[in-house]
């Protein structure tokens, strides 16, 4: 008696679930797959009395996957790639895209070279994603930089980058130019670090002809903060049509020329930092034969 009751209890259940997606709009085939019900004389039991709605309810989801499914078959996609791509069955997408024309079978040099290229994309992908990983555990390496380690630091940039002085012509200016942004900026902290005042720098953009020089000009001024009428005149360099260029478009801005009046002083130090680091690797760390 008591299993009777409880198959009772359970067909009380479904039913009342199956009337109740009845109402809300449901069709007979989306209620069965909703409460799993694939008998159709149970499912008739179930919905005895209960009028069918005018309009019953489709779900949004499959309209957009059949829309989807037909664009892609216009595009020539087979039934295979599309049922990768959406997650449904094929004999749905016959259904959706039954009326359209049959795409045109490529030649199999032309599949080889389709399959190439996506294993290149997945190839470019995992690369960069490489890169991405690499970048990122270096930059925590650095951590925060000490005031030493900042020192050390835009002395050997400027003695990469910056103007040198020579034996047989003796300036001791110090002039930098660089196209980095992060360049510049670090180059900046590295002169407050030494003491130089903001009101000692001077600014100049060079940049090539055919580029937006009045772009440059307001890309570089905002990044040091100044006004442009606070920058000296920029130095235009006239394109050679013989070179091709490859430092072209909206993310050319040139170079900036950031320059220490009075600076021959601050010159002296960075030689004589730049003479201490040369001779502190030599002793301490190269390998005997360059010592």
């Amino acid at each position: 008696m008591a299993h009777a009751r409880r198959d009772d209890d359970d067909f009380e259940a479904l039913r009342d679930q199956a009337l109740s997606l009845r109402a809300a709009g449901l069709s007979r085939r989306q209620i069965r797959d909703r409460i799993q019900v694939h008998n159709n004389d149970l499912l008739n039991r179930f919905l005895e009395g209960e009028p069918p709605p005018d309009h019953p309810r489709h779900p949004r989801a499959k309209d957009d996957l059949r829309a989807r499914a037909r664009e892609l078959r216009l595009q020539g996609w087979t039934y295979d790639r599309i049922q990768l791509e959406l997650g449904c069955s094929k004999s749905s997408i016959s259904l959706w895209v039954r009326d359209l024309p049959r795409p045109e079978r490529r030649d199999p040099s032309e599949q080889a070279k389709l399959a190439a290229r996506k294993r290149w994309e997945h190839e470019l992908a995992f690369r960069d994603e490489g890169r991405r990983r690499t970048k990122a555990a270096a930059s925590r390496e650095i951590g925060t930089m000490s005031q030493r380690e900042l020192l050390v630091a835009g002395a050997a940039l400027y003695w990469a980058e910056g103007s040198k002085d020579k034996s047989y012509a003796r300036r001791e200016t110090v002039a930098f130019v660089n196209s980095d942004p992060g360049v510049i900026k670090l180059y900046l902290a590295w002169l407050a670090l030494v003491g130089i005042e903001p009101e000692r720098l001077q600014y100049r953009v060079m940049i090539h002809a055919t580029a937006d020089v009045e772009a440059a000009e307001r890309f570089w001024a905002e990044l040091v903060g100044v006004g442009v009428a606070e920058l000296q005149k920029t130095t235009i360099k006239k394109h050679n049509p013989k070179t091709v260029r490859k430092n072209v478009g909206d993310t050319y801005r040139g170079c900036l020329v950031i320059r220490v009046s009075q600076g021959a002083e601050l010159y002296r130090r960075i030689e004589g930092w730049w003479s201490g680091m040369v001779d502190s690797a030599l002793r301490d760390h190269a390998p005997p034969l360059l010592r």
